[in-house]
């Protein structure tokens, strides 16, 4: 005992006083408030490693979630050096690997097969389009992107098609519902769950049946969650029921859904079962919480106390990663909102460089001021690799992309299409998920004409409704094509296909290998072989995208048997998991950290739980970011915990940057500088910064590796701002910065187009003749915005504004 105590005692050497803390907790409910860079991987790994040394649990009785595949994988990697020996057993993966790993062994009791087919969001939008087709809905105005989204939030809060029914309040609603229903009636004669129905269906099984739930509580003694800030309302009932005391007197948070055990049928609690272990460690971090568009709910960890009375809290504030400016101009930003857990990130890394706030005339010489200075920071040692570029939409990529590529610089963009997405390697993946299930229409319907075979969407309807009309699968109907009153050309290529069909069933019931069965299958339909002879260029990359997915079936093959228990194997087949790990792969696993030789370019979204030397984060300009979307729906809190994310991502070099004209949705217009750049600390920026927010502007970018010269800038509101003493912690809001006089000499130049129109202080009190009185929160020559005590923010033309002083 006296050695397993001293191995245990090593994994707490290098830890801060709060890592350890949370290692060595007792056991019941634990919240770590993980503040950017403050080690929360570290933590997790140490504590799963600590729960085994110390017997307190065995590798079998975890379960740690994480929100991606390439996380799951770090962590387990780093807990099975942690303890020296292998992980098998442990269960570590994403909510939706862990409910399909679960479901693949309950779906029968929920009327599915354990060869149930997982559609990704591509899959599910045909099948909605499909839908809103046969209910004659306008798919114009009912776009199946916009329904499949609608569709996805119901299931995310736990809301059944009645329940999203009893809440519809208009036609546009109600068209939503009849989808919903239609959509998820086809799901099930698929025998296909898309991502949402993994974690609800699970859900639901957990709930209906006592002694599943007691089960997985029994088997999963120690439950850890990472990211909690981004789980959604399933996810929260998932926990609830794994850990808790009673779960099923207690309802969901979502105000739409009824409390799930006081539904009709009256299920609960096994009479003696066994109560909750309440062993549930949460791992997260409120001003990191930026997916609310996908129904992640933020006070899930804001009210972690008030569901769990009796939970600990412990706060990683030592970040590892940033320079003291930058952390502290990232705490400045977020304390700016109201619904947030207090915190203030420190480090030991020193001061750092100072933080650079740049306006530039337009979006184009934006773009090469900061290819520049990616220039100059590559020819002061720093990677092209440890640098990024950040925005907050994918349309602000263009111009940073033309400049990269005029200055003969590598880049990667992350975002773009996936390799699992592309057109050929999903192809290849639909022929094995309908092989494996022949119920799978959507399937069906990608392949049966790829290669092309004579077989046009007309015969592919007629297939599918023949098949409805009888209740069997397309497999089914293509071994008699005639039957379903298909032309003699038809006939001949349905039974063409189907014979190849055939032949590659036999070859996966022979029990062929997941990489060899997808070699007979792009032999057998002639696939890479219409490939091999075309002379289009992009077929050459094509086919070496399928080699590259062949090769990731030879690996997964060879990986497969050390993976699982064995009893596993015996009730799933290698195909199952194969197809179940390619569809549930999401962006961030796509994402290449700092990819050798290559910047970067990412939206913001993207960006979470990475790092960088340097991050130049462009188009900080109101309505672009934040965005106007957020702005009219009152989510600036979110925009405001986007832009903690993106200041956090670097970790010696920050600058910020916007346009006075830019053309991203048209022809250019003029804009005006992000409240976020106001909420930023003067004393941690650099002495160019104040003036980027005045209306002056930078030059043109020069040429590349030349350094600003000391004093270069000419006397503006940096150096007037300094005399005035701006004190410790003021923003660049409190500066109260005129225009006119105090400006540098490109804006005087620029206010004397408007001299007649009267010049107002960022603060100052005004009035309109139409909205009434309110302050002025940002002001250039050109664009006035004035927070109007009744009607809001608005922007005004400054020559036309009529605003007088109040």
């Amino acid at each position: 005992m006296a050695a397993v105590d001293a191995h245990a005692e090593e994994l707490l050497l290098g830890l801060n006083d709060q890592q350890r803390a949370a290692v060595v907790h007792p056991g019941g409910p634990l919240l770590v408030i993980a503040g950017a860079g403050s080690g929360k991987t570290r933590v997790l790994t140490h504590r799963v490693a600590w729960l085994v040394r110390t017997g307190q649990a065995s590798l079998g009785e975890i379960l740690a979630v994480t929100f991606t595949n390439k996380a799951a994988a770090e962590l387990r990697e780093r807990v099975g050096t942690l303890l020296g020996r292998s992980t098998r057993g442990l269960w570590v993966s994403t909510f939706h690997s862990a409910c399909a790993r679960i479901m693949r062994v309950e779906a029968e009791r929920l009327g599915y097969t354990r060869q149930f087919t997982i559609y990704d969001a591509d899959d599910a939008k045909r099948l909605v389009k499909r839908v809103l087709e046969s209910q004659g809905a306008d798919t114009r105005r009912f776009t199946p992107n916009a329904v499949a989204g609608r569709i996805s939030e119901h299931k995310n809060r736990l809301r059944s098609v009645e329940q999203a029914a009893e809440q519809a309040a208009g036609f546009y609603d109600r068209t939503i519902v009849d989808a919903y229903r239609g959509y998820q009636a086809q799901l099930v004669a698929n025998n296909a769950m898309d991502f949402d129905d993994l974690l609800g269906r699970t859900v639901d099984v957990l709930e209906r049946y006592p002694e599943v739930r007691e089960r997985y509580r029994n088997a999963f003694r120690h439950v850890l969650v990472d990211e909690y800030q981004d789980t959604n309302p399933a996810q929260y009932r998932l926990l609830q029921l794994l850990c808790m005391d009673d779960p099923m007197h207690l309802a969901p948070r979502d105000a739409g859904a009824e409390a799930h055990g006081a539904d009709p049928d009256g299920f609960g609690p096994l009479a003696g079962e066994e109560p909750g272990h309440r062993n549930l460690m949460v791992v997260g971090d409120d001003a990191q919480s930026i997916y609310g568009f996908r129904s992640a709910d933020i006070r899930n960890i804001l009210d972690f106390e008030q569901d769990f009375p009796d939970a600990e809290v412990i706060r990683l504030e030592q970040n590892y990663r940033s320079t003291q400016r930058i952390l502290d101009t990232a705490n400045a930003v977020i304390a700016n909102n109201r619904d947030q857990r207090p915190k203030r990130l420190w480090t030991d890394q020193g001061t750092g460089d100072p933080v650079r706030v740049r306006a530039l005339p337009d979006d184009h010489v934006e773009s090469r001021w900061v290819v520049g200075e990616i220039e100059r920071l590559a020819g002061e040692g720093v990677p092209l690799g440890q640098m990024a570029v950040l925005y907050r939409t994918n349309g602000l990529s263009r111009l940073v992309e033309t400049a990269l590529t005029q200055a003969d610089l590598a880049y990667q963009v992350i975002g773009g299409v996936r390799f699992f997405d592309r057109a050929e390697v999903k192809d290849a993946l639909a022929y094995l998920q309908w092989l494996l299930n022949p119920a799978n229409t959507v399937a069906f319907a990608r392949i049966v004409n790829r290669p092309r075979r004579g077989i046009g969407d007309t015969t592919v309807g007629r297939l599918l409704a023949h098949a409805e009309a009888l209740g069997v699968t397309p497999l089914q109907v293509i071994d008699e094509p005639a039957a379903a009153g298909l032309k003699t050309a038809a006939v001949r290529s349905v039974g063409r296909f189907a014979e190849q069909a055939a032949e590659l069933r036999a070859t996966m019931e022979a029990g062929a290998t997941v990489a060899d069965l997808l070699e007979a299958i792009l032999k057998v339909t002639g696939y890479r072989a219409e490939l091999e002879a075309s002379s289009d260029p992009l077929d050459e990359g094509r086919v070496e995208n399928l080699d590259q997915l062949h090769a990731f079936a030879q690996e997964f093959d060879a990986e497969d048997a050390a993976a699982y228990p064995d009893e596993e194997r015996a009730t799933l087949r290698p195909l199952d998991r194969f197809l179940q790990s390619t569809a549930l792969l999401s962006d961030a696993d796509q994402a290449e950290e700092a990819a050798t030789g290559r910047v970067t370019l990412m939206t913001l979204h993207n960006a979470k739980g990475l790092e960088y030397d340097a991050v130049f984060l462009v188009g900080c300009e109101d309505g672009i970011f934040p965005h106007s979307r957020a702005i009219d729906a009152g989510e600036l809190e979110e925009e405001r915990r986007l832009c903690y994310v993106g200041l956090t991502r670097a970790r010696k070099h920050l600058a910020l940057t916007w346009a006075r004209r830019r053309a991203l949705y048209g022809p250019p217009q003029p804009q005006v500088p992000s409240r976020f750049l106001r909420e930023l600390p003067v004393e941690s920026l650099d002495e160019q910064s104040p003036e980027a927010l005045s209306g002056a502007v930078q030059p043109t970018p020069r040429p590349r590796f030349e350094r600003d010269a000391p004093g270069a800038r000419s006397g503006g509101i940096g150096s007037i701002a300094r005399g005035r003493g701006t004190g410790a912690g003021r923003s660049l809001a409190d500066l109260g910065l005129r225009r006119g006089s105090e400006i540098g000499s490109a804006g005087r130049a620029a206010a004397a187009d408007a001299e007649a129109a009267p010049t107002f202080s960022v603060g100052a009190r005004v009035r309109h003749g139409k909205f009434g009185e309110g302050d002025v929160v940002a002001a250039d020559d050109e664009v006035i915005v004035v927070h109007f005590d009744d009607h809001g923010e608005r922007r005004l033309i400054a020559g036309f504004a009529r605003l007088e002083a109040v």
